[in-house]
């Protein structure tokens, strides 16, 4: 997804645009290390080109990636994708001192640089699954955090040697210890000629996401027949155009119903739905609970 859609995308799902950040890599190095204190002007609802990789030190609070809000503790480990928009939200009330640690890098350059490795090769498949962001546990968190910090106190072929092993231990991290943030349809993986149909369909749902949105619309919009934008999104998306939609009004219900105490059949009309029993239906479905049981104890977004 491009970055003015995942941008627009998170803002309708959110209820807050998100920031450019503005990240200068330096001179003498290919990577930024830095740490930082909450509150910070770092520590906002942003997104940047750079590829980031963010260690919380102390403390618990809300996480938010693309259209994802979990929770953190100290020692959450996230690798954050490309244009991705993200943040911590600490449930602290006084400041906390480095409590971040973040590594950013170019991983167009990276994979540029090492494309004529072999060896290389599990990079790529790292960074495309950071598209959504990724959140590590277990063993893997633990050494890939000893990576992290000695990053910020080598230079160099030292320094250098750190990251790629810290970058192994991301790409080889046992599924046990990784977990998906991101729903998938927002950040799909698209082909520089399938990219700008699908950024302005994707556009036009965010857009009209609480009214009435028909394939049919969505199809004249690219210059396509219905039978043939539905199986050209099914095949770019994974996914059919009805069920994204849906799919999409149930994040922002999810949001709503976290984030309010507006009446539950007030958030089904406000997210598109037509009817209370349909909202329902979908929600258990999708969610895994009734709207009432979600908003009493929330739970995690589950990415399909």
């Amino acid at each position: 997804m491009s970055k003015g859609t995942s941008s627009i995308t998170a803002m309708r799902l959110t209820g807050q645009p998100s920031s450019r950040e503005v990240v200068l890599l330096g001179a003498e190095s290919a990577l930024k290390w830095h740490q930082h204190d909450y509150p910070s002007p770092l520590a906002r609802w942003n997104h940047h080109p750079e590829f980031e990789i963010h260690m919380i030190a102390q403390g618990e609070g809300r996480v938010l990636v693309g259209d994802y809000l979990g929770d953190y503790s100290s020692g959450h480990l996230a690798i954050i994708g490309s244009n991705l928009p993200h943040h911590w939200i600490s449930s602290e009330t006084t400041k906390q001192i480095d409590r971040d640690t973040v590594l950013q890098f170019d991983g167009e350059l990276l994979l540029h640089t090492l494309e004529a490795l072999p060896d290389a090769a599990e990079l790529r498949s790292l960074l495309d699954r950071a598209s959504r962001g990724l959140e590590f546990h277990g063993e893997s968190r633990r050494l890939a955090a000893k990576e992290l910090m000695a990053i910020g106190s080598t230079q160099g072929l030292e320094r250098l040697s750190h990251f790629l092993r810290l970058l192994s231990l991301l790409a080889n991290a046992p599924a046990r210890d990784c977990a998906v943030l991101a729903s998938e349809w927002f950040a799909p993986h698209l082909d520089a000629a399938t990219l700008p149909i699908v950024d302005r369909v994707l556009q036009y749902i965010t857009r009209h996401l609480d009214g009435e949105l028909r394939m049919v619309d969505a199809a004249q919009l690219v210059g396509m027949t219905g039978p043939t934008f539905s199986r050209f999104f099914k095949r770019s998306l994974g996914r059919g155009f009805n069920e994204t939609v849906c799919t999409m009004r149930l994040v922002n219900a999810c949001r709503l119903l976290r984030e309010t105490t507006v009446p539950i059949s007030t958030i089904c009309y406000e997210v598109g739905f037509q009817n209370l029993s349909n909202f329902n239906r979908c929600f258990q479905r999708e969610v895994g609970s009734t709207p009432s049981g979600y908003r009493k104890k929330p739970k995690r977004w589950a990415s399909r």
